[in-house]
């Protein structure tokens, strides 16, 4: 961590994203454009429509590959070097491969090192192969992992009974199971579409009509060749371009990805919310401090700091699925130095995931708490008398019970004189009289029960 570093990414949080620094620091930017110029190269050489690029041997493949493999700090400090007098950083790539080729057998194919391409042709797939990492190796494993815990929690606190609070204010109850369940359905929606999201990428050169590659080789399939070595990096070809690929794609998945990260927020504030009803209790870490001047506090930092952290994302993440698939006529450059911060909104990203982790990892719930409350708030029974009342026939039940509870201080007593007064079936009274706020849940457990056979429905 550098205690100068401007971005709280590099400075304070680089220990817990050095996984996400992997995929979109600068040196891995200049390792995904190497890997694009080689496996152009090795295309060019493996096909038959470019006969000036002669087969390679086993050793050269080797070589090239080692580019790629090997690619590190010396290398990214070179091409920098380099980028100080080109003032162009792909071109920098370029002449640091037909740099590192000039002594060896390849010298003589190295002037085929970019050929008939221009540097969005390396960017766009350069940054599609950093998002589909950065995505599907980092985010979607954390994502998966926090989705699974929260399942895991639903299910074990099923039947665990709540009070809810619609408006702030006591409410028919529910479970824990069944409001942590609920949080789980929305993010497996959002992990279907992220898991499936297409990683677009263009191949055809300065303003996408392959000009240059038709007057050098006009016989040569051109399209086919390209969607061929586009699909062989994984990506899903674009036949239809301008100089960029349009990023349309890329404004789908942060889009996709700031939903995910609404839905946490939603997540945290309410686990906030349950703490401070002190229905949930955090663990406390020897020697943590909640506040400098109050010893007792145990605040829920963990949930604010994700709360932030999405937040931040999200506010990266959106700017740029507006930004992107903008550019004035065939191509400007405002891509250049947004597609810089995709980083930055998966860094904060993952940094909101990891923090709402660790905060539930100190959670426990708090059953007496729950009772309690529940044991104070015998007026929410009011919905199922005035239901039951209105099954039977009564006149006005909802008005009854609404003058018997509405800011009225309702007891178990005021309750059952009540309904011991109503002419109902016996078996409809019996029921009435035996139910307690705690026991009011409806089919939360059932509900819960769902999470386990949608995710073995998804698997089947």
């Amino acid at each position: 961590m550098s205690l100068a570093a401007l971005s709280p990414l590099d400075g304070r949080y680089a220990g817990q994203l050095a996984d996400v620094a992997a995929q979109f620091s600068e040196a891995a930017l200049m390792r995904r454009r190497v890997q694009v110029e080689v496996a152009w190269l090795l295309t060019m050489a493996a096909g038959d429509w470019m006969p000036a690029v002669r087969p390679l041997t086993a050793c050269e493949i080797t070589l090239l590959h080692g580019l790629v493999d090997e690619f590190g700090d010396v290398d990214a400090a070179r091409v920098k070097a380099i980028e100080q007098t080109t003032r162009h950083d792909v071109k920098a790539v370029e002449y640091f491969i037909k740099e590192r080729l000039r002594d060896t057998s390849l010298a003589d194919v190295a002037e085929f090192v970019h050929f008939a391409c221009t540097s969005e042709d390396i960017n766009n797939l350069a940054y599609a192969l950093m998002l589909r990492a950065g995505i599907g190796e980092v985010w979607l494993p954390q994502a998966e992992r926090l989705v699974a815990t929260v399942a895991d929690l639903a299910v074990a606190q099923a039947e665990v009974p709540m009070l809810a609070r619609t408006h702030g204010q006591p409410a028919s109850p529910t479970t824990v199971g069944k409001e942590l369940a609920v949080f789980v359905g929305r993010w497996r929606r959002q992990l279907r579409h992220i898991a499936g999201l297409e990683y677009l990428g263009k191949f055809n050169g300065a303003v996408g009509n392959f000009n240059a590659h038709a007057i050098a080789y006009p016989r040569a399939p051109w399209p086919a060749i390209a969607r061929r070595f586009v699909a062989s990096l994984g990506l899903t070809y674009n036949p239809l371009t301008t100089q960029i690929e349009a990023h349309d794609w890329i404004a789908e998945a942060c889009h996709a990805l700031a939903r995910f990260n609404t839905i946490l927020v939603d997540f945290d504030r309410d686990c906030w919310l349950y703490i401070s009803l002190g229905y949930f209790r955090q663990r406390v870490a020897a020697g943590q401090v909640g506040s400098s001047t109050m010893p007792h506090k145990v605040n829920p930092i963990q949930f604010e700091n994700a709360e932030a952290n999405a937040e931040l994302g999200n506010a990266v993440l959106l700017h740029l699925a507006g930004r992107l698939p903008l550019s004035r006529l065939q191509r400007d450059l405002t891509d250049s130095s947004a597609l810089r911060n995709l980083g930055v909104g998966l860094g904060h990203s993952v940094l909101a995931l990891r923090s709402t982790a660790r905060g539930l990892a100190d959670l426990s719930v708090d059953r007496a708490a729950l009772a309690r409350d529940l044991d104070d708030a015998w007026e929410v029974l009011g919905e199922a008398v005035q239901t039951v009342m209105r099954k039977a026939g009564h006149a006005h039940p909802y008005e009854q019970l609404q003058a018997l509870t509405q800011g009225a201080a309702v007891t178990a007593a005021t309750l059952h004189a009540f309904i011991a007064g109503l002419d109902l079936p016996a078996a409809d009274r019996a029921r009435l009289l035996a139910l307690t706020p705690a026991r009011y849940t409806g089919l939360a457990a059932q509900l819960v029960a769902t999470l386990a056979a949608e995710e073995a429905g998804n698997h089947g």
